[in-house]
């Protein structure tokens, strides 16, 4: 660890920067934090070159002063060392919230003007800059697809540590700044990305230099590591495996050149550092070689540095009330405006832009070219860098089904042979991400091809763990996905498994990252990226040994409020299906994809191609099981999940053998959102085809595999909705055996039968016996596995009978064609 100044650490020799140097940085901080001035306040009247009016300020006030500054000293300190070093780095901003300082400096990069050739590098564009930022019809306040060179995916703190190890995987050349606010550095997730350093190959990966930007408050109270004593913070990430560099100062006056040298010295010793650790790795054998002590920078300035030091008479500079906006009242009170244009005054502006408001020639030689500068590099725009992966076909992995519903099979570890061979053939841009459950969800045949990615210690005994591994497990949901996403937004391909009921740790992560895919959508400049695929397991159904706490499949119900552009629910029924799902997903683009699958042995249903032709249309009619013979049914029998598919074919197996008149259809549902209309979700059934698998006014039993209201909010426009009757999770669970479980639910064959009896109004009291019957049973099952441990042999042993022979065995045809 270090406190900086322009010395010799560790070794390796550096020196500080000539007057020039240090003119010409602190000449583009000033012209940075001027611009972000001028967002944040000003309509017209961009150069100050008249007296400021009230009618030049803003109406409303928006945006956060506090931690800009600093992002700007930060931004324009990497700026000199890519120029200095032909270095091609990225930028991860933390504090998204100080979105004027990033727009400021891609404006002063000429990238702004590139992507949005009406906010050209002049007066004009300057002017138009301030406006339209946190105005109506203009950009946000904070990071946004918006913005040239941004991966921030939103206001939520925490992950800008995640995302920036992400986007180093597989970027061997690629240096990832990443800036994290004392603030953000107070969550759980960032004390958690922290550790990604034990991940990061030198040999492969790129490199991320974390910055810790200390300015000592947050909105309104001191940040804690602000707080702590210095040897404790030092110890604190020397403790995580970082050489810490401390470079303070800004405060009581001093000299902003003083601290200028400090940091470039401490960035010129990172990057030798970080040169040095590559060279080293890349050039010898692993053998004996320790993890390296990656270098970091933690930055101590004032908050709201160069801003006014007192408002109203109170201290503003290095207090928290400059964390947004530190004159609120320019428009009503003339002291407050008269601050604001002494504060401009105080950049110098004239000095900064030439007389049509271009920056000066000392700001352009300054700024590296084309794809160097960091507002422009391409892997802060993902989608350029995307190159398709090359996937093996995946029905040469699928299994024979002679006859429906009779051999059972773990779906997901037949889909693990596939993901092996994905794995092998794209080494370089594909990733398989999970909290310590790939083997555990079934999908361990992809460790025959590679490891968990390691860099701590490793045993004897360890199972498949090297620096080279393309698994990357941690025991954090946050983390995984963090990771992915940074993986994803710089141009890769990869794929999350989790267990189904903790995948919620991860709920406003999904949302940020909708938020981004939709809105990048509308940003002509970024090309669409691929997919972020959930595979969910180990689900609800099949947490009866693990209990009530692993029982919940609620993440289905917070995608489907996620833009139609966007999100994607798929729920296999078996092996084949899973197989087609999951290479549908892989393939796509700008989606979020959840499919849910189950990992214990389930019956298989459909062979290859009916599984391709079922998954193409996302929903159809399954005739094999169905004796309604193309007329109208007296009963739909519906089902979506591999569990609910099971009690539903069990279900209607029981009614063809009691009640053999009883003119039956069954449906099955692959693609949830199929059941949406179509005027809502691109995927959705036109009415007409609705209408014609589900019928006007016949009773829907339907078997869901989350909760029943999810199904009742898709489907509540239809014009059979009245008639729609869902079983699904009810928030009923325990530790118990498998049948029990779907019992406890009402989700069960026998519950699904009484339904039937119910809704079917020719039915009536001549199906009482039976009726009574399935009571009798589920209470007999019930005790059996009191009595047992274990369910009933008939319900272990259950397959599917065969009941049509003109009907070859394994063909559901007559499905309807909804496409």
């Amino acid at each position: 660890m270090a406190d900086i100044g322009p010395t010799t650490c560790r070794g390796i020799g550096v020196t500080g920067l000539s007057d020039l140097e240090l003119v010409r940085l602190n000449t583009y901080w000033r012209a940075a934090n001027y611009l972000t001035v001028g967002q944040i306040f000003l309509l017209d009247n961009a150069l100050v070159l008249e007296a400021l009016r009230p009618e030049h300020t803003k109406p409303r006030l928006m945006g956060h002063w506090g931690t800009s500054p600093g992002l700007n000293f930060i931004y324009a300190h990497l700026t000199r060392v890519i120029t200095r070093r032909d270095t091609e780095a990225v930028f991860v901003c933390g504090p998204g919230h100080g979105g004027p300082a990033v727009v400021a400096n891609a404006w002063l990069e000429g990238t702004y003007s590139e992507r949005y050739p009406h906010i050209p590098r002049d007066v004009v564009g300057m002017a138009r800059l301030f406006r339209q930022f946190s105005f109506p019809g203009g950009i946000p306040s904070h990071a946004a697809p918006e913005t040239p060179g941004s991966i921030h995916e939103g206001g939520e703190l925490g992950y800008s540590l995640s995302h920036a190890f992400g986007a180093a995987f597989d970027n061997p050349d690629l240096v990832v700044a990443c800036v994290v606010g004392d603030g953000e550095a107070e969550t759980g997730a960032a004390a958690t990305g922290w550790h990604s350093n034990k991940f990061l190959d030198p040999v492969h990966d790129g490199a991320v230099l974390p910055i810790l930007h200390l300015n000592g408050y947050k909105i309104a109270a001191p940040a804690v590591l602000a707080r702590i004593p210095t040897d404790e913070l030092l110890s604190l990430f020397s403790g995580y495996g970082y050489y810490p560099l401390l470079v303070e100062g800004g405060f009581d006056g001093e000299d902003p050149m003083e601290v200028h040298q400090r940091m470039a010295v401490a960035l010129d010793y990172a990057l030798e550092s970080i040169a040095e650790i590559q060279s080293r790795a890349r050039s010898r054998s692993r053998t004996g070689v320790s993890r390296p002590d990656w270098p970091m920078v933690i930055l101590r300035t004032p908050k709201g540095w160069t801003g006014p030091k007192t408002v109203d008479g109170l201290a503003m500079e290095g207090t928290f009330r400059s964390h947004q906006v530190p004159l609120p009242d320019v428009r009503t009170n003339p002291e407050q405006l008269a601050q604001l244009e002494e504060w401009l005054h105080s950049y110098r502006p004239e000095q900064l832009f030439d007389h049509q408001g271009r920056p000066v020639a000392e700001i352009d030689e300054f700024v590296p070219v084309g794809d160097r500068r960091m507002s422009a590099n391409p892997h802060a725009n993902g989608g350029t860098q995307l190159v398709d992966l090359e996937l093996p076909n995946f029905s040469d992995y699928g299994v024979e089904v002679l006859r429906p519903g009779v051999v059972l099979r773990e779906a997901t570890r037949v889909l693990g042979t596939w993901l092996r061979d994905v794995t092998a053939a794209n080494s370089t841009n594909f990733r398989i991400f999970s909290p310590d459950e790939t083997a555990s969800n079934r999908l361990q045949d992809v460790f025959e091809v590679t490891d968990r990615v390691w860099e701590a210690t490793i045993r004897p005994g360890d199972d498949h763990l090297a620096p080279s591994g393309r698994v990357v497990e941690m025991l954090s949901e946050h983390q995984c996905q963090g990771w992915l996403e940074g993986y994803l937004l710089t141009g890769r391909h990869g794929l999350f498994n989790c267990y189904e009921a903790f995948i919620h740790i991860v709920d406003s992560m999904l949302n940020q990252h909708a938020k981004w895919l939709k809105v990048s959508r509308e940003v002509d400049w970024r090309p669409p990226l691929a997919s972020l695929t959930y595979l969910l397991t180990s689900h609800v159904w099949r947490q009866d040994h693990n209990g009530f706490s692993h029982q919940d499949p609620g993440f289905l119900d917070h995608v489907a409020t996620k833009k139609a552009s966007v999100a994607r629910i798929y729920l296999p029924p078996d092996t084949n299906c899973l197989l087609s799902v999951a290479d549908h997903c892989l393939r796509s683009r700008h989606y979020v994809n959840v499919i849910v699958a189950g990992k214990q042995p389930q019956h298989d249903w459909l062979d290859r191609q009916q599984a391709v032709d079922h998954c193409t249309r996302g929903l159809g009619v399954w005739t094999f099981a169905s004796t309604d013979e193309g007329t109208e049914p007296d009963v739909v029998m519906a089902c979506c999940g591999d569990v609910p598919t099971l009690e539903t074919m069990a279900a209607v197996q029981l009614l063809n053998q009691r009640l053999p008149a009883l003119k039956i259809r069954v449906v099955n549902v692959v693609d949830l959102m199929r059941l949406e209309s179509a005027s809502e979700h691109p995927h959705g059934l036109p009415d007409v085809e609705f209408d014609a698998l589900f019928t006007k006014d016949r009773p829907v039993i339907f078997a869901f595999h989350g909760y029943p209201a999810l199904i009742h909010r898709l489907t509540y426009r239809r014009a059979n909705h009245d008639n729609l009757h869902v079983h699904g999770y009810r928030e009923e669970g325990t530790t118990t055996t498998p049948f029990d479980m779907v019992m406890l639910n009402n989700l069960d064959r026998f519950s699904l039968v009484i339904n039937v009896i119910d809704r079917v109004p020719e039915l009536g009291e001549r199906s009482a016996s039976l009726r009574q019957e399935m009571v009798d049973a589920r209470l007999e099952a019930r005790q059996y596995t009191r009595v047992h441990g274990e369910d009933p042999p008939d319900i272990v042993r259950w397959t599917w009978m065969q009941r049509r022979p003109d009907i070859a065995p394994g063909n559901p045809g007559g499905a309807v064609d909804g496409q």
